[in-house]
């Protein structure tokens, strides 16, 4: 028996796009669909990156978040005290997510 609340993700490499500027993290990602708004929800952390830190610094939250599974636009939050931005997005994830099929 599974949950169907649980959260779905993804850990691994993944790149920041912000134009032609590409910056290669680390990400623990995860997700839920939100069914009071009918999207669904994505959030986790990149691993502390000088690189990613700049991006952040020159005023970019708005930034392409791919990973082998696919790419979503992705905001950055304030680093938390080990310099980890928080990144969240709604609607298609930058991961792959099972579908339930309806009356499941």
């Amino acid at each position: 028996m599974t949950d169907e609340h649980a959260d779905e993700g993804y850990t691994g490499d993944a790149v920041l796009l912000d134009g032609d500027r590409e910056v290669k993290v680390r990400a623990v990602l995860r997700g839920y669909f939100q069914p009071i708004d009918g999207r669904y929800h994505w959030y986790g952390r990149l691993d502390a990156d000088q690189a990613v830190t700049d991006l952040v610094e020159g005023g970019r939250r708005e930034l392409l978040l791919r990973t082998p599974e696919g790419e979503a636009t992705a905001t950055l939050s304030d680093p938390d005290p080990w310099q980890r931005y928080r990144v969240t997005g709604t609607s298609r994830p930058p991961f792959a997510v099972e579908t339930v099929p309806a009356g499941d």
